[in-house]
């Protein structure tokens, strides 16, 4: 039986290029996001997982739901999935690297292969849309 890691992800586009964030320690960029705490919405864990990831504030008015995604989950066993709830949000403040996080990125198709497969998804998919740029899939 498949296993589900479900996550919620803030979609940020500038310039043609999907904002993605690489944890300490691994290679791999993904989308910042995380997973809800007991009793959270949607938009109050995304809200918290951006402030401690990045050090801005969403503005709570502009969370709009994009879509959802599944994909195989990066170093688990295989039909380990995670699936994204993706959320695109207008923010305030400063993008910095905060927590858990070494690196921040702004990545289009030209990156592929330093994008996680759930990454790849949501961005194959806006390529798709004509939101994000570089090779398509």
């Amino acid at each position: 039986m498949d296993k589900i890691i479900d996550k919620l992800a803030w979609i940020f586009i500038k310039d043609g290029k999907l904002l993605a964030v690489r944890s300490k320690g691994k290679d791999l960029f993904y989308l910042p996001g995380g997973k809800r705490e007991a009793g959270e919405s949607d938009t109050e864990a995304l809200i918290r997982e951006i402030q401690e990831e990045l050090s801005v504030d969403l503005s709570s008015e502009s969370v709009k739901y994009m879509e959802t995604f599944k994909a195989q989950a990066d170093g688990k066993a295989e039909g380990v999935y995670v699936q994204l709830t993706c959320y695109f949000a207008d923010y305030v403040g400063e993008l910095s690297a905060a927590a858990e996080i070494e690196e921040l990125r702004y990545i289009d198709g030209n990156d592929e292969a330093v994008c996680s497969v759930a990454a790849l998804e949501v961005m194959h998919w806006l390529q798709s849309k004509g939101l994000v740029t570089g090779k398509s899939a």
